[in-house]
């Protein structure tokens, strides 16, 4: 599993003009999933990126949680994670989970989620969706499972 978390001071999600999630301060997450993640491994992915402390304290470090800061969540299923570019030039996404678990798990994290943080948008699973956001730093953190 790999989650590719922005903090944003704004980030939204449209799909065909219509706004389906939009967030204030907060993590803006691409989710990739591939065929051997578990729901394990989505709670220890999200216990981990909840846990960050990339906001900053009073003193300018970056100290704080996304609950520290009272922080929003928008999560976004992005299968193109897992491309593998090792030939040619053409991505094989081949690593990426069916989309049928894929989807399945991208609810539970959501699920997961939103048993912490008082605001959780969302994507649609397989849409092609238009992302907007004000990466805010810019502060960026990949998250890989088989690195965790």
């Amino acid at each position: 599993m790999r989650f590719v978390i922005q903090r944003v001071s704004e980030s939204e999600v449209k799909v065909d003009g219509e706004t389906l999630g939009k967030i204030g301060r907060g993590f803006m997450v691409l989710i990739g999933v591939s065929d051997s993640d578990t729901r394990e491994i989505a709670d220890r992915m999200v216990k981990k990126m909840l846990g960050l402390r990339i906001f900053e304290d009073e003193n300018g470090k970056t100290n704080l949680s996304l609950d520290s800061v009272g922080g929003e969540l928008l999560l976004i299923s992005q299968f193109t994670l897992y491309a593998n570019c090792k030939k040619g030039n053409r991505p094989s996404f081949i690593e990426a989970g069916a989309p049928e678990d894929a989807a399945k798990m991208y609810e539970y994290i959501i699920e997961k989620c939103k048993e912490q943080v008082s605001v959780v948008e969302r994507g649609e699973f397989g849409a092609d969706m238009k992302v907007s956001l004000v990466n805010d730093g810019p502060f960026t953190i990949i998250l890989d499972s088989e690195t965790l």
